[in-house]
Formats: C-alpha cells, structure tokens, sequence
C-alpha cells in the first residue's frame, strides 16, 4: 500500500485492484493485479452533451493511456433522458486524464511508464515510495450519522409501484436504488477506502481522486472490457449473503445457484447485453460465455453470467461503450422504458454511482468497472454518500429486496459508522 500512500500528493488519482490474492477465480480477463495513474498532463471534463465523441477525439488526440470515469447520467448522450434528481454530490458527469506517471503491478512485474518530461523524478520517486510510512494516520471523520433519502414504507411503495409497471408490460425487470448520505461530514478518503477493501476485497475495487472528488468502490462487477477485437462483459444479478458457518454457507450459495427469481433477472439481464454488444458486433460473434455461473466474496455470493462479442479492426472502444451505456445490470429491461421509470421513482440523481471508472489504453484497449458497493465523498460540500439497489420483477417480494439493499450497504455503513 506505500503507492497509494505516496499518490496522496497529487490532485488527480485512480487506483484499480483485482485483490489479486483472493480472487483467482474472478482473473481471467485481467490484465493487471493493480494500476496507479497520478498527475494529469491533460483532462477533460464535461457534462451530457455529445460526451462520448468528446471522450473519443480526447482519446485519439492524446494518443496515451487516460484515466476517468462515465457517470450513469450520461444515458442522457444516447437517449431522450432527462436527470432531474437531487444531487449532494455535483461531480461532473465525465471526467478523464492523461496521466504524467502510470505504475503497472502484475504477478512480481512492476512496471513504470513515465511521459519523457518527468522521466528524471523516477529514481526519486522510487525512493520516495520506499520510504513512504504506512503506519496509519490519524483519522480524520466528524461523527457520521447516515440517513436514507426514502423511507422503509417510501421503498415499499415504490417497488409496488415498478411492479405495476412490470404488470401493465412497460418493462419486464428495473433495478431499483436508493440513496444514503450524510452533511456536513470530514473523512479521511484513503483510510475510508483501506477499511472498506479489507472488509470486501473485490476483484474491481477503486480509489479515486479528482480534485476534492472522491470514489471509494469495492466492487465485484466489470462492466466492459475491450482487449483487441473482443469484448466481454460481466453481468452481475443475483444476491446471497455469506455465513461463517460453512455448511451453512455452502447451503446459501447452493439455495442462491438454483433461486428461479434471481436466475431469472440475470437471464433477463444477459439478453439485454447480448442485445446491446451486437450493435457493434461482427455477425454471429456474440456469445455468452457463461451463464448464471456463482461466484463467491467475502461478504456475498454472486450470480454472474459473462457475455463476449468480436468488433472490427476499426471500430473504436467509444462506439462500444456508447452502445451499451449505461450497464443493463444497473438500468433493467427494455433499457429505455427502464431509465424513465428509475427516474420518475427515485430521489437522488445517480451521478458516478452506476456509472464506471476504468481506463483506455494508447492502442484503444480498455476496461472498465461498475459503480458499486462504493463510497462517494465531495471534500469541498462535505457530503458523504452511497447507494445501493435491486433489480425488481413481477416475483419480487418488496420486503425481501429491502433486505437485500440493507445487505449491500452493510461494508459501506461499517466503514463509516464504524
């Protein structure tokens, strides 16, 4: 951890773990244990408006790796949306960077890329993060207390309400999220996110730092990654808490592979990323690799089915993420109906949370993650928020997704009610 330490000098940060050690199983596709880009030469950042173009011609004309993230409003670029939701947060809605200084980790190989100009501070960098101190500074956290934007009776309502929507045949399944926050509140951000990684140990876990922006995300799902020609995205629906008592355990994972509910909304969700991938897609290359296949973490068991597609030579990684933004693990089916339903139901603006951070890479590689399980912080307004949800069907059981919002926002109240 001396690297993420030693990064806290700069104003521009992304930091992306697999938690390599413990998610072996969860490493097919990756392409390093972890990332750490510091230092902006050269950012954009911008709203809705024509973002993914904007994000293209960045990346053609820096022709290098950069950094970022995509928030969930930018369905407003590709469809007739709207977010006229409260936002504590008011991160913009894309931000990248091209980094001065980028260190890659996989296995025992640690490699530094440094732009020509700032080459000569590599020793001493490499000084500096050796002696960096670890040991942990003082916490800095006011005395946090959490609210919930929508009452328990509120939620409930809410979710019979989504299921008329689903009876009268608007949409078949919507994820259903809602807002926890705080004002008012002073943390530390890196030892908030050191406490949350440890509990979780996600394989796509992120600190970032944009300016006095803040995402501190132990999340388990990937949303797209582009290696060449083929992409391949990782799906997740489908939720079951752990057990220390292992038979127990064992029997909650088994309960959850066979659950016909949770199957069905990750099918569902499948279907739609199949849909989405074709759109770019060479004819009969879209696959899907796995299909409800468990997949276990430290506080959870997960259903997560991976979908695979071939693009041409030329297409770029910005066609592809503008075609299957946002996530359908995070919107629902049909995608459109869904948003503008998600919208008119819930309180908060989503902003980052169901958006991605990730990178593209100087030969239009790329890899990004899904906003979840994750802490957001504005150190300047002082608010201190996460959000979690469920997707809702025809079969759900109102009290039960309420619960299984509860479960997901339990690493993220830990961290900070501690």
């Amino acid at each position: 951890m001396k690297l993420l330490h030693w990064a806290q000098q700069f104003e521009e940060v992304v930091w992306l773990d697999s938690n390599s050690e413990v998610n072996k199983k969860h490493l097919k596709y990756s392409s390093f244990d972890l990332v750490l880009a510091v230092d902006a030469l050269t950012s954009i950042k911008t709203d809705f408006h024509e973002a993914f173009d904007t994000l293209e011609e960045y990346q053609r004309h820096t022709a290098d790796w950069i950094f970022g993230y995509l928030t969930y409003d930018l369905k407003n670029a590709v469809s007739e949306l709207k977010s006229n939701n409260a936002d504590g947060l008011k991160f913009p809605e894309l931000y990248f960077f091209q980094p001065k200084k980028l260190i890659f980790l996989k296995g025992k190989q640690l490699e530094l890329h440094y732009l020509k100009f700032v080459e000569d501070e590599l020793d001493s960098d490499i000084k500096s993060i050796l002696n960096t101190n670890t040991s942990k500074s003082k916490d800095v956290m006011s005395k946090l207390a959490i609210k919930s934007k929508v009452s328990k009776s509120d939620y409930l309502d809410k979710v019979r309400q989504m299921q008329y929507h689903i009876k009268r045949g608007d949409i078949y399944e919507a994820n259903f999220c809602m807002e926890f926050f705080t004002n008012e509140a002073t943390i530390n951000p890196l030892q908030t996110y050191l406490k949350l990684n440890s509990i979780s140990e996600t394989p796509f876990a992120s600190f970032l730092k944009l300016e006095s922006n803040y995402l501190l995300s132990a999340s388990p799902e990937r949303y797209l990654k582009k290696e060449g020609q083929k992409i391949i995205s990782q799906p997740i629906k489908g939720t079951a808490s752990r057990s220390q008592e292992q038979k127990l355990d064992q029997q909650q994972a088994a309960n959850l592979n066979k659950d016909v509910k949770e199957r069905s909304e990750n099918i569902m969700i499948t279907d739609l990323v199949r849909n989405d991938l074709s759109r770019t897609a060479m004819r009969g290359s879209v696959q899907v690799e796995e299909l409800c296949e468990l997949y276990s973490f430290k506080q959870v068991h997960q259903l997560i089915s991976t979908v695979i597609s071939k693009v041409e030579t030329k297409t770029p990684v910005t066609d592809v993420l503008k075609t299957t933004f946002p996530m359908g693990s995070m919107t629902g089916a049909p995608k459109e109906s869904a948003m503008k339903i998600i919208e008119t139901l819930e309180e908060s603006k989503r902003g980052l949370y169901s958006g991605s951070v990730g990178y593209i890479s100087p030969e239009g590689d790329a890899d990004f993650n899904v906003v979840i399980r994750s802490i957001l912080y504005n150190e300047t307004l002082k608010y201190v928020s996460f959000s979690v949800g469920s997707a809702i069907t025809f079969k759900s059981i109102p009290e039960n997704e309420y619960d299984e919002c509860l479960l997901k926002s339990k690493a993220m109240r830990e961290v900070l009610e501690n």
